[in-house]
């Protein structure tokens, strides 16, 4: 049946046809339209955020953590400028988003008319592709194709930048879905060739490694499943960074923890040591390789991406294979069959050695709770509701990645290529409407908190039970951290004066607030927060000037790792190269 609508009901009718469950959107007089297209309408759920960064972080942890891509709507000028360090993040991450933003009328563009901006070319950089529809007769194909682009290949997101005359205009709609353009066909599998020859590299290795990254979570759950089965198979160790954490599980006795900048000992001297290192949707980001010309020096190198420009742009690989995480490791594991490969007890042992450094021990402290323990009894206290986790950005994120461990994909919520602070709480949000049953933490900084703080009025509307632990500090720890190691302890503008009463903020939005002071408190703390049915607030003192170790500094290589104590390892230990 066909007939004719309007470009804004065109837009919602398209949607639905999507799946589209929830647009997280804040309204403004270009995107009128739209909003009333949505008035009334229960197929689809329109979450009012308080800013337009929240939007589109609150679609990234829908997305992550559901595995569909996420909707955002905001308006012209500076609601689709305010989306921009979302929009940014998710590209990075590679997070499937569709960003709808309205447009001042095609007659008025490139006029400086009253909240006009350049959308189309502000995004461009950060985006994987971007639309300015004139004619709503292309609208449902463009939504179409957008969705179609946002989710295969590398996903990530797709913005579509509406004229608000183009939203009232009418054209013909048929209930059909709309014909796809087929422009856009990402290999998703490697060649005969390049397998054999993965499955041989593998096979002759006698040091391997599975260096994983978010592509094997964005690839999908069989994906994860695969990984799995290839280390069995193998026996080779799996690192990981930090998006990829949950792909592989914490407590296989062959997991060696996150790698890189404050990543563990084992794992980063098993990453220098190896002979052969298996890159499976991971980029060889600079937080991983630490300095590059003393990165990883002996090993031959497998890379694994369905970006093709992520192949040799940082790190050169012996093999490249350009395809999908889950459909490449589908084809190793085929062409493995039932081979053996070679006896990796020496090198497990090795790793062992290396293991028992406990790199990512702490010391205790009778006056104050150490930050690394208050997530160790927030991760004993939690794991049995198996909780999805969202995070800030600085040191209570590293210890986050460090100390609670996840076991399966999609649980763990984080900013990594930008490190955007606030992304953490609206996140909590979008994932929070996507998981509506579990238990949502967001793990936050008392400085990172503050970013996107007016969320809590968001959760509140929608009455979602979301949890926000804060590690407070009174700092802005990753930077004072910087400046005590970096630039000799001047802390220039890094304390975090004039810190609202959070217990009293919490209430002031609807929320339980409760304040953890000493060790005593902790787990009573923890539990009282687990137990209310609504959201909540804990404002957890800890002790102000830890660091977060093991830590590479900037330019340095893996085995330049500075760990409790002060220990700094210039150079590779000698009980270290004695292993080797």
């Amino acid at each position: 049946m066909s007939e004719e609508r309007s470009g804004a009901n065109i837009l919602v009718e398209s949607l639905v046809k999507q799946g589209v469950e929830f647009v997280f959107g804040y309204p403004g007089g270009a995107v009128l339209p739209i909003y009333d297209a949505l008035f009334g309408d229960e197929r689809l759920r329109h979450i009012l955020v308080r800013h337009e960064a929240g939007a589109a972080h609150a679609a990234e942890g829908y997305a992550r953590s559901t595995g569909k891509p996420g909707v955002v709507l905001v308006t012209s000028g500076p609601g689709a400028t305010n989306a921009v360090t979302g929009i940014a993040d998710a590209y990075l991450d590679s997070i499937p988003l569709i960003v709808i933003t309205g447009q001042v009328p095609t007659g008025l563009i490139g006029s400086d008319a009253f909240q006009e901006a350049d959308t189309v070319g502000i995004s461009r950089h950060c985006t994987k592709h971007n639309y300015l529809v004139k004619d709503p007769a292309e609208l449902a194909a463009v939504i179409d194709e957008a969705f179609q682009i946002a989710t295969t290949g590398r996903p990530g997101p797709v913005l579509i930048d509406i004229p608000k005359d183009v939203q009232i205009a009418s054209a013909v709609w048929t209930d059909a879905l709309a014909q796809r353009r087929q422009r856009y066909a990402p290999r998703t599998q490697g060649t005969r060739q390049e397998i054999a020859q993965a499955v041989e590299m593998i096979a002759a290795a006698r040091q391997p490694i599975l260096y994983t990254g978010g592509g094997v979570i964005n690839s999908g759950p069989r994906a994860s499943e695969l990984l799995r089965e290839l280390q069995a198979k193998t026996g080779a160790p799996v690192t990981s960074t930090l998006m990829g954490l949950g792909a592989f599980p914490a407590d296989h006795p062959d997991w060696l923890g996150m790698l890189g900048m404050h990543g563990t000992y084992e794992a980063n001297l098993a990453m220098n040591q190896a002979d052969l290192i298996v890159c499976i949707g991971a980029r060889f980001d600079d937080r991983v390789t630490g300095r590059l010309d003393a990165f990883s020096p002996n090993s031959k190198k497998i890379h694994i991406d369905i970006d093709r420009s992520s192949i040799n742009k940082i790190v050169r690989a012996d093999l490249p294979i350009v395809g999908d995480c889950a459909a490449v490791l589908e084809q190793i594991l085929a062409e493995w069959g039932s081979r053996k490969g070679q006896d990796l007890t020496e090198w497990k042992a090795c790793v062992d050695t290396w293991r028992e450094k406990q790199s990512l021990c702490f010391p205790l402290n009778d006056e104050a709770i150490m930050p690394q323990l208050a997530i160790q009894r927030l991760y004993e206290l939690t794991k049995h509701r198996d909780p999805v986790i969202s995070t800030e950005v600085g040191q209570h994120q590293m210890w986050a990645a460090q100390h609670f461990p996840f076991f399966s994909p999609n649980k763990w919520l984080t900013s990594g290529g930008l490190g955007t602070m606030g992304y953490g709480l609206p996140a909590a949000i979008g994932a929070q409407c996507g998981n509506p049953d579990s238990l949502v933490i967001d793990i936050a900084g008392d400085a990172s908190i503050q970013m996107n703080i007016q969320e809590l009025g968001t959760a509140t509307q929608y009455r979602l039970p979301v949890k926000v632990f804060i590690l407070n500090n009174e700092w802005m720890g990753m930077v004072r951290q910087w400046q005590e190691l970096t630039y000799e302890s001047r802390f220039s503008n890094s304390y975090s004066d004039s810190l609202p009463d959070f217990v009293k903020l919490a209430e002031a939005y609807g929320w339980k607030g409760i304040r953890i002071e000493n060790e005593s408190q902790l787990d009573a703390g923890i539990q009282a927060m687990i137990d209310h049915p609504g959201p909540v607030i804990v404002d957890c003192l800890v002790h102000k000037e830890s660091n977060c170790f093991p830590m590479i500094p900037s330019g340095a290589s893996h085995v330049d790792m500075l760990l409790y104590g002060d220990h700094v390892l210039g150079t590779m230990d000698d009980e270290a190269k004695a292993l080797v």
